[in-house]
């Protein structure tokens, strides 16, 4: 699936910092177990993952339990949701 290339996993908690290149950014998504992807900037500007921001806020605060930004939604729709973004 072309959408988990874009989406790269980190695997190793040591390689986490250095594994995201200029202009992405790393989340944490996931219900109970959370799997981190690095996506690119641009989708900031997009209304449907702003809004997913705010339901982070909602819930996180500025505090994000993984050490960095946490969307409390399910992968599925994450994926469904960065799929749709990287067409647009």
């Amino acid at each position: 699936m072309a959408i988990h290339k874009m989406l790269r996993r980190s695997l190793s908690a040591e390689k986490r910092s250095n594994e995201v290149p200029k202009g992405h950014f790393a989340v944490y998504v996931g219900e109970s177990e959370k799997k981190r992807f690095v996506i690119p900037l641009s989708y900031l500007n997009n209304p449907s993952f702003q809004e997913l921001l705010c339901e982070a806020e909602e819930e996180f605060g500025f505090h994000h339990p993984m050490g960095g930004l946490t969307i409390p939604c399910t992968e599925e729709l994450f994926i469904d949701l960065t799929a749709h973004l990287s067409r647009t």
